[in-house]
């Protein structure tokens, strides 16, 4: 008895396409990873934390501008802040520290001017390169690209609604939050207990989870420069939503542990930053690519029309026999007629 061939072993399937094959869920989550992977969706989230980071400086100089407004109409909160510098830096230091908050609310207008002109800059480039890696994600492929103008207004307004939305979120969030619920509470006259904590925090993280899934949700859904299924962008909305809020717990758990050490209270806020940043981008491209990778999503690829038919006429040219090579053929076949004609004679 044979074993099998090569061939028959070659095209036994593997474990995970056994996988695959036994349960749709685990094929979807290979059909949205492998969707990720060719959209280059890491590439895509290196590119949206960078500008995340990138947009903090001019978010600063902005910040810096505003307080600086704001000092500068509440001059009696200037002599304070003076007086605390003297009393707790003295010699030529504190009154460095003066002067430089005099120029810095001087020159807070400027400041103000490069800081919201650089911010919007920054954000255009974070705003086109989410648009574009979640159109990827989706499979969106289009032949006219939009002009330039068209774009960035395009960008600017997707900017805009998202920011409304951030900020819309935000209030929800601190609506949700378990000191707030439990102020509520106590006002109504709920007395406190250790049930009431513990619904207290399932409350709030309720919350929390519906306000990351509307958040996630829109930016799935609204954010690609085409328009896409709503439906499916509720559902990655979704499981989004639920990553994002165990890796919110996750990290301040591990952030608890990292930042008591002086190394990393130095640089534990911009690691922190540049790591959530990250990891929320792949978190929503994966989503995405989850989303279009649903049945009622999966249509056929567009196939790129072939190229023009180019016809090349060709001319061989066989030249005919020479002339001793003619009389070679003749002298050959004289021969071979006489040779045959003898052999017949005998």
């Amino acid at each position: 008895m044979t074993g099998p061939s090569a061939t028959e072993a070659d095209e036994k399937p593997g474990f995970l396409d056994r996988m695959r094959a036994r349960m749709p869920w685990f094929d979807h989550v290979m059909r949205a990873q492998e969707r990720y992977a060719s959209s280059k969706g890491d590439f895509y989230a290196a590119g949206i934390t960078y500008f995340t980071i990138f947009a903090l400086f001019p978010l600063l100089m902005v910040g810096f501008a505003v307080g600086g407004f704001v000092l500068a109409s509440r001059p009696e909160l200037i002599v304070e802040i003076e007086e605390q510098i003297r009393a707790n830096v003295s010699g030529d230091l504190g009154q460095q520290l003066i002067e430089l908050m005099e120029s810095a609310i001087e020159s807070r207008a400027t400041v103000g001017i490069i800081g919201l002109a650089t911010a919007a800059w920054a954000g255009l480039g974070w705003m086109n390169n989410l648009r574009e890696a979640l159109s990827q994600m989706w499979g969106l492929y289009r032949d006219e690209l939009p002009g330039f103008v068209k774009k960035k207004l395009s960008d600017l307004l997707a900017l805009v609604s998202l920011f409304l939305a951030s900020v819309l979120t935000l209030a929800l969030t601190a609506l949700g939050n378990t000191t707030v619920i439990q102020d509520i509470l106590m006002w109504f006259g709920f007395p406190d207990s250790t049930a009431l904590s513990v619904l207290l925090r399932v409350a709030s993280i309720a919350i929390s989870i519906l306000v990351s899934w509307l958040l996630f949700t829109y930016v799935i859904a609204r954010l690609p420069r085409e328009s896409v299924s709503l439906r499916s962008s509720m559902r990655a909305g979704l499981i989004a939503a639920v990553g994002f809020e165990i890796f919110k717990l996750v990290a301040s758990i591990y952030l608890k542990s990292v930042l008591t050490g002086p190394a990393g209270a130095t640089f534990g806020p911009v690691l922190g930053l540049m790591v959530f940043a990250y990891i929320t981008a792949r978190l929503v491209l994966f989503s995405t690519a989850w989303a279009a990778t649903l049945p009622e999503n999966m249509g056929e690829e567009p196939v790129p029309a072939p190229g023009p038919a180019v016809i090349n006429n060709r001319i061989i040219h066989r030249p005919g026999l020479r002339p001793w090579q003619a009389a070679a053929a003749v002298a050959a076949g004289a021969a071979g007629a006489l040779s045959l004609s003898r052999w017949r004679q005998r």
